[in-house]
């Protein structure tokens, strides 16, 4: 008897061992991959799947409850139902709760029985949402178990764009917004007016292009005839951001920067400076500037309605210290103006290079730190003013111009580089005079061909590589190389396909048999990089015959110039010199990188439509040529001294068909590694 009660005894002992070591060898749930990094992560075991249900515990919470639900739905076409009462196995619960040590945008997120996100304020909430979209995304039956704490190490996390020089359409901005707020992005700062360089316009003022992008009722005939928004549009975009819980700052640059102005009226400009410098000696230039901008932040519902604008001041010369000390008035002067509206105002830092002895308003001004020369940030904070870290020789984006970057050095951002790095300067981590960073997309270049979605492949991955750093600072964990394979392989947005990605690279995406004239098909676009192969039968083709065409872009058979095979794209239209033959029958494939665009022919390359340079030429680079013997001639020969380089890229269009005469068959779209 007390043998066998021994036994029984020793199994119970192995047992309780058994299940006391399986829970120590079980696997614990490494933390999930999300973009920017969570701060935190204590795994738990096993996984979960939402049941379909959001409980919200809060009034507050319902708007947050309803964004993430119609998120839901876009991104896995599942509805969720919100409601309230006790949370269930998989509900997602969301909840407010006071806690200091969150913020405004921390929050908590536990995935256990239940899915609870909670926050102390609605945008850590709405971050939360974000966070658990991307973990869903990745696996979205399966969402692993444990906790996160998770909180920024940065107040500022934002994006330029620049839409003076180049109009940057408001279905962009409006999609920009969301893609910024899937990843904790909270300030997008738009750009409004600028100019181009005189020496690529003839060394003419008045023919340089530019832009000042907004309706003006003030001064009629000011806005842009080549692209700009309505008030009413930009105050839409205004709300979407805040539903998103990101920020608009709407900025209007002067007084340098200005040449829409002085085209507008050009007793404005400065004849010693150049055109694109106000005058300052010109008390006319305080009224113009005054009048325009209480248009925007005047009366009981400005049309920038977020807490700070920014008012420029980039960029104005310092040849004399009378003009210095003109530029540091002018500054002070447009602080306090849009103070006296109830904004705050930011501004590009610019009082070293100005450095004089008229005070600058110092007290609630935000200034964007860009390069050193021209704003030192040690001197800017001994000053007290706060600063936003945005150095041109990390963070500048010049698209196709050779000049700062093409494309952010991401992988050397992401490893060595957070705001408190701001030039040749290195603050400690956490500094209180630095409030975050952003990076930037100037279209200096006017006119090279560049288009939205060229744009949009040079942000993508500096968004989310400027997100990460933002957000965590030096505590990033991840290499470069998995953190770079896994963001690429995450959504934009809800809803949102800027670089026109169908399927996986490596793959055919669309098959058709046969390509009816007129036909709707099941993409909109494909974007680099790419392959369209069909057979066509050639007819003979009215110029202007489109093969495919989408919002963004059109396709010809027959170009309405020349009756070329070509395309267009945001009034840029480029052609091979290739007409499709009538009566014969050919395998046509065009195939699209963010560097080319290339025509083979029955699989031999006809052409390849790459970056062109074009040259701008002078006078006084005339160089003469003598030739020996009796008579001396000496042609006009012009040495090339500056350039562009005109880019022909193609974001091919699938939507629908054209109107075609000709018999298209075995189309294949292949997304290309």
């Amino acid at each position: 008897m007390n043998k066998i009660f021994s036994l029984k005894k020793a199994m119970a002992l192995v047992a309780c061992c058994v299940i006391s070591m399986g829970a120590v060898w079980a696997e614990v749930n490494p933390k999930p991959f999300v973009v920017p990094e969570l701060k935190t992560w204590t795994g738990g075991e096993g996984t979960i799947a939402a049941s379909g249900r959001i409980i919200v515990k809060t009034a507050k919470a319902e708007a947050v409850a309803k964004a993430l639900a119609a998120d839901y739905e876009e991104m896995f076409g599942k509805a969720l139902t919100i409601t309230k009462g006790k949370p269930q196995a998989g509900d997602i619960v969301l909840s407010l709760k006071s806690d200091k040590a969150l913020g405004a945008e921390g929050y908590t997120m536990n995935i256990d029985k239940t899915i609870e996100l909670t926050a102390a304020a609605e945008q850590g909430l709405f971050w939360a949402t974000r966070t658990l979209l991307q973990v869903s995304e990745q696996n979205p039956s399966a969402l692993p178990k444990g906790k996160t704490i998770d909180t920024p190490e940065y107040a500022l996390r934002g994006f330029m764009i620049d839409c003076g020089r180049k109009f940057i359409p408001m279905d962009y901005l409006r999609n920009l917004t969301k893609v910024m707020a899937y990843y904790k992005m909270n300030l997008l700062q738009i750009h409004l007016n600028d100019n181009g360089f005189k020496k690529y316009f003839g060394e003419d003022w008045m023919k340089t292009q530019a832009g000042f992008r907004l309706e003006c009722d003030t001064y009629p005939g000011l806005t842009s005839k080549d692209g700009a928004y309505t008030k009413k549009e930009f105050i839409d975009l205004q709300l979407l951001a805040e539903r998103n819980f990101v920020e608009i700052l709407p900025e209007i640059d002067a007084p340098a920067h200005a040449l829409a102005f002085t085209q507008y009226k050009p007793e404005l400009g400065s004849k010693e400076y150049g055109m694109d410098h106000l005058d300052l000696f010109n008390p006319e230039c305080y009224t113009f500037m005054d009048n325009l901008w209480k248009e925007y932040i005047g009366g009981k519902n400005p049309v920038f309605r977020g807490p700070r604008v920014h008012i420029g001041t980039d960029e104005y010369s310092n040849a004399k210290k009378e003009v210095v000390e003109k530029f540091r008035e002018f500054t002070d002067h447009y602080i306090k103006h849009v103070e006296s509206f109830g904004k705050k105002a930011v501004l590009w830092g610019a009082l070293t290079h100005a450095k004089g002895d008229t005070p600058v308003k110092v007290d609630n001004v935000l200034m964007d730190i860009w390069y050193n020369g021209y704003a030192d940030p040690t001197e800017m904070k001994k000053q007290g003013y706060k600063l936003v870290s945005i150095p041109d020789g990390y963070v500048y984006i010049v698209p196709a111009a050779g000049y700062y970057y093409d494309y952010l050095n991401c992988q050397f951002l992401y490893e060595h580089w957070t705001p408190a790095v701001i030039g040749g300067t290195t603050f400690e981590e956490g500094d209180p005079a630095i409030e975050g960073g952003m990076f930037a997309v100037w279209n200096d270049h006017c006119g090279n061909g560049i288009t939205t979605k060229d744009i949009h492949h040079r942000v993508f991955p500096a968004l989310q590589t400027l997100s990460a750093k933002c957000w965590s600072g030096k505590k990033v964990t991840l290499s470069y190389n998995d953190f770079d394979k896994m963001r690429s392989a995450l959504s934009e947005a809800p809803g949102v396909n800027e670089l026109g990605r169908l399927g996986k690279p490596g793959t055919v995406v669309l098959k058709k048999d046969a390509v009816k004239a007129g036909e709707k098909l099941n993409a909109t676009e494909i974007g680099y990089n790419y392959s369209v192969t069909f057979v066509i039968d050639g007819k003979q083709e009215d110029k202007g015959t489109v093969l495919f065409q989408s919002p963004n872009a059109t396709v010809y058979l027959a170009d309405p110039d020349h009756g070329k095979l070509g395309f267009e794209r945001e009034e840029y239209r480029d052609v091979f010199n290739y007409r499709i033959p009538a009566g014969e029958k050919h395998t046509i494939t065009i195939e699209g990188t963010n560097k080319y665009t290339r025509l083979i022919v029955d699989g031999q390359q006809k052409e390849q439509l790459g970056a062109k340079p074009l040259y701008v030429v002078r006078d006084q680079d005339e160089a003469n040529h003598q030739v020996k013997g009796k008579y001396v001639y000496k042609p006009k020969v012009y040495e090339p001294t500056d350039q562009i380089y005109y880019q022909r890229t193609l974001v091919f269009p699938l939507q629908q068909a054209g109107n075609f005469k000709s018999t298209i068959t075995n189309l294949e779209v292949k997304a290309t590694l």
